[in-house]
């Protein structure tokens, strides 16, 4: 059985931050030692560690590793103030190099964790205080990062233009009532925890977290504008770290799926060979984990004295390899990829909309068709009193898949139907739309969501989503607007037809345009007004991109 103890990492300007250290059992197969460390730096207090999606880690240390599970600054036990990212390169980089001198271990160290772990694997300077001769390595000899990224815009708080308004406030208020337990605030605490369970966070959530984290990264974050860089924070990556042997971990269903792709191409562009695995997965849900692939992962760069050898087959997640691509699809059959998947003819040369005016009020006139076939002119109109609803995708509080075929039939949403299938079709990459709309606003949304119609079975399967926000006067004139979907892989059959669906809301995914111009921070009011949205067809087009492509 392995065991645990806390121990203290001094950072170089003197703040300590609280570490649980994890030790095999000399008795496992993993022998005496000396281990091979896998270190996680995470802020959520380190008992925790990540269980909800891997492995706990006295499982990693009964495989033969020493683990580390570390507070960051300023939370859990560890001292000093938590600033959010920018407070990871340095303290990143220390952590690595005291990890490599931890008794028991061998000097060699791998790092691991999703989401917020994620990034605090990439987010490490080299530095870490003053630099000697002879100085260990500050990045770790392999890293899994997975669900994460590096632009706070795109890859952590907004997408086309909107913030993410219910997984935003959600994860900003997490973070505020950790705040509140080190400080002692069990009121706020408690009403953090009542808003999120009652679901008032969503109207009443933005007020409660200026008043208990005004300096907070999430608050920060909501009161910058998406549709500008300005105030937004890129964070550097080492290209060196980058060289490093990776596997890069994403889900269909995760909203920072766009920031492990430009992972990838980062890592390519600087030399490097990261692998990559993508799975029907939520960012919490992950249907079993993948912890026999990181054990064969970390193994294969990290090998244990005395430890049994990796086999990644009896995992529901096969091992890509090197350099190579695993990508699952929502039947829960997996491909295998070299490189970028090949892209259908039909796929890249896209459809183009069609309607004759009434594809918001029957869910069955609008069509996708050839793209020199499109055609018409169609009016949406957005009723802030009832803003068609977002549901799963990537930016759901209930994320995955989701059955639409009743908010198609909402007379504000417009449908966009192919012909059955003549033959079978695997679709993997980036959904792009583009259309001619004008508002009879100075602001309007624009949500899309592409589902699978089966021909047996039935149903309506919304298979990815995606938001684009306008504002401004320009929102007036008829342009030529455009819009990304959530990356996806996805097979149909012979029979079987493609849906795109168009309303000018996703609430409470992304919170409602007040039409006026303005960044809305709030749930809808009386400032809110109707908005009309006039779509011309004829030079529309839905197509796909490749998956590791530009962005």
């Amino acid at each position: 059985m392995a065991r645990s103890h806390d121990v203290w990492m001094r950072c170089p300007d003197g703040v300590r931050l609280a570490t649980r250290i994890w030790h095999p059992d000399p008795a496992c197969p993993a022998g005496k030692g000396p281990w091979p460390v896998l270190l996680m730096r995470q802020p959520y207090g380190r008992a925790i560690a990540s269980t909800p999606t891997y492995a706990d880690p006295s499982w990693y240390a009964a495989q033969g590793f020493l683990v580390a599970i570390q507070d960051v600054r300023g939370r859990g036990d560890s001292e000093g103030s938590f600033g959010g990212f920018a407070q990871e390169a340095a303290d990143g980089a220390t952590a690595v190099r005291w990890a490599r001198g931890l008794p028991g271990g061998d000097g060699r160290v791998a790092t691991y964790g999703f989401s917020y772990q994620g990034a605090t694997q990439l987010l490490n300077s080299g530095g870490g205080g003053p630099a000697a001769a002879g100085d260990p390595d500050p990045f770790p000899d392999c890293l899994v990062p997975a669900m994460t990224g590096l632009d706070e815009r795109g890859h952590w708080a907004s997408e086309g233009g909107a913030h993410w308004w219910a997984l935003g406030l959600g994860w900003a208020l997490q973070l505020a009532a950790e705040g509140c337990r080190r400080r002692d605030d069990g009121s706020g605490w408690l009403e953090i925890r009542r808003q999120l369970e009652q679901g008032t966070f969503l109207r009443e959530g933005a007020a409660l977290l200026e008043r208990l984290d005004p300096a907070g990264m999430g608050w920060q974050w909501l009161r910058n504008d998406p549709a500008s860089s300005e105030g937004w924070q890129v964070h550097p990556v080492a290209e060196p770290l980058l060289r490093r042997p990776m596997l890069l971990v994403g889900g269909w269903h995760d909203p920072h799926l766009r920031g492990v792709l430009d992972l990838l191409r980062r890592a390519r562009r600087a030399g490097g060979r990261p692998s990559l695995v993508i799975g029907a997965w939520t960012h919490l849900d992950w249907r079993g984990g993948i912890d026999d692939l990181q054990l064969a992962f970390l193994r294969r760069h990290l090998p244990a004295a005395g430890a049994p050898p990796a086999n990644a087959e009896r995992g529901s997640v096969p091992d890509p390899g090197e350099g190579r691509i695993a990508l699952q699809f929502p039947d829960g059959c997996w491909a295998l990829h070299s490189h970028d998947p090949p892209q259908p003819e039909l796929a890249s040369r896209g459809w183009s909309l069609a309607s004759g005016g009434l594809a918001a009020i029957r869910s069955d006139e609008g069509r996708l068709v050839a793209p020199v076939d499109g055609g018409g002119n169609l009016r949406i109109v957005h009723d802030p009193w009832r803003p068609a609803p977002g549901r799963g995708g990537h930016l759901g509080l209930d994320a995955g898949l989701a059955e639409r075929g009743d908010l198609d039939g909402r007379a504000d949403v417009a449908c966009f139907t192919t012909a059955p299938l003549t033959g079978p079709l695997e679709l993997v990459g980036i959904p792009r739309l583009e259309l001619v709309v004008a508002a009879d606003q100075d602001g309007f949304d624009l949500c899309a969501a592409l589902s699978h119609l089966p021909r047996q079975g039935g149903g309506v399967q919304q298979i990815t989503t995606g938001v684009a926000r306008f504002r401004g006067e320009g929102c007036r004139s008829p342009r030529l607007r455009r819009l990304n979907l959530q990356p996806l892989a996805l097979r149909l059959e012979e029979g079987d037809r493609l849906r795109l669906s168009l309303a000018g809301a996703a609430w409470p995914q992304i919170a409602v345009n007040p039409g006026d111009g303005s960044m809305p921070l709030e749930a809808p009011g009386p400032r809110h007004r109707v908005i009309g949205l006039d779509l011309q067809l004829a030079v529309s087009r839905l197509w796909l991109t490749p998956l590791t492509g530009a962005d």
